[in-house]
């Protein structure tokens, strides 16, 4: 059973006899989620016939007749009269409900309990269905896609629609690339809709980093396989991408060429250091398999003289350089690429709040020989 703290409000503040039977018969008709419009005072109730809904007629201010309403629905659900937990604050964004709690959340009529229903790992898809209709907002969107629940059921669709619709107006590159990644998960857009979203980008390229962490083996806009791509087939014969071989097959191949091609696209114009920390985060993950012992934080000088003592040490590394058709030098720009992280642009940015233009200026001795690197790997 959850707790609550009781606020205290005038002793003389009481809800009206009409409000208190209708809320009554509203409970008593075992609702599904409840949702309270402030600015109309009107209670809203989900079940499965239908909304439900009791239109407040307040005797005092209607913010402390509001907190009556919410003590009262407490005291059914939960058996305190105290309105929401207000400990749960501090829980909400953290995942850290109950599953055996959720249903009575959506009850209290209050957005921070919906919250805690969406961050909840145990949100299931037809709990996401009421919390979606109690309270339909883009970051409770973003948190009930990061579900598998609810991405493989009813409500992933229709939350990811949402958030394309939403995308237009939200100002923040990090979260257009949060919310671009998580639309894109398989089953949620059609072939059209990927389209269009990639068609956007070139005006929002912030939105390529999301194509790049969610799909970078299908992008939507194809390449031709790199000259290289058939000896690197040849020699990777049935290696699987976890490989060296097999890494550099898949970047040479028609999708491996697009994949570069987006990355030169994001650092044209980076907009702000989290679009720069994300792309480094997804070029470091796409080709990790060139460093298999796991993450590094270091400068690209430092990687750049590791590779090159690396393409001498490494047996897989030293076996494949000496095939026909395979260059040496791409391989080393496979190992320094899968070294990418914010150590790269650290000497940058630990000391720089810049974005924009004044951002990729400071940014171009790191970029530049990042990015030819990068080209090496590029028809």
């Amino acid at each position: 059973m959850l707790c609550a703290r009781v606020r205290a409000l005038p002793p003389d503040m009481e809800l009206s006899s009409q409000d208190t039977l209708r809320l009554n018969v509203l409970l008593a008709s075992r609702p599904q989620a409840i949702r309270i419009n402030e600015s109309t005072m009107t209670v809203f109730g989900l079940s499965a016939k239908g909304e439900a809904q009791v239109q407040l007629n307040p005797t005092g201010r209607d913010e402390q007749y509001i907190r009556r309403v919410k003590e009262l629905l407490s005291g059914h659900v939960l058996g305190s009269p105290g309105g929401y937990p207000v400990y749960l604050q501090r829980w909400t964004r953290m995942g850290q409900m109950r599953d055996d709690s959720l249903e009575q959340l959506l009850l209290l009529g209050e957005p921070e309990a919906v919250v805690a229903t969406v961050c909840a790992q145990g949100l299931t898809d037809e709990l996401a269905r009421r919390a979606w209709w109690a309270m339909e907002d883009a970051t409770n969107a973003r948190h009930m896609l990061g579900k598998d629940a609810v991405v493989n059921g009813t409500m992933g669709p229709v939350l990811a629609r949402y958030l394309v619709d939403h995308l237009p107006f939200e100002a923040e590159p990090e979260q257009q690339i949060v919310t671009v990644r998580l639309v894109l998960q398989p089953g949620l857009l059609d072939d059209e809709e990927v389209a269009g979203l990639w068609r956007k980008a070139q005006r929002k390229p912030a939105y390529y980093v999301g194509f790049l962490a969610a799909r970078p083996d299908r992008l939507p806009e194809p390449r031709d396989a790199h000259p290289a791509h058939a000896a690197a087939a040849v020699a990777a014969g049935a290696a699987g991408p976890a490989t060296l071989s097999g890494l550099l097959e898949r970047v040479l191949s028609a999708p491996g060429q697009a994949f570069v091609d987006t990355v030169f696209r994001v650092f044209e114009k980076p907009s702000n250091q989290d679009v720069v920390n994300i792309a480094l985060d997804c070029v470091a993950a796409y080709f990790a398999a060139a460093r298999p012992e796991g993450t590094v934080d270091a400068t690209l000088d430092a990687l750049q003289i590791e590779a090159d003592a690396w393409l001498g040490t490494d047996a897989e590394a030293r076996g494949l350089a000496a095939t026909v058709g395979i260059d040496g030098a791409r391989l080393r720009a496979l190992r320094v690429l899968s070294g990418l992280g914010y150590g790269v642009v650290r000497p940058v940015f630990r000391d720089s709040t810049a974005i924009g233009s004044l951002m990729r200026r400071k940014l171009q001795p790191v970029l530049q020989p990042m990015l030819e690197e990068l080209a090496r790997l590029r028809a």
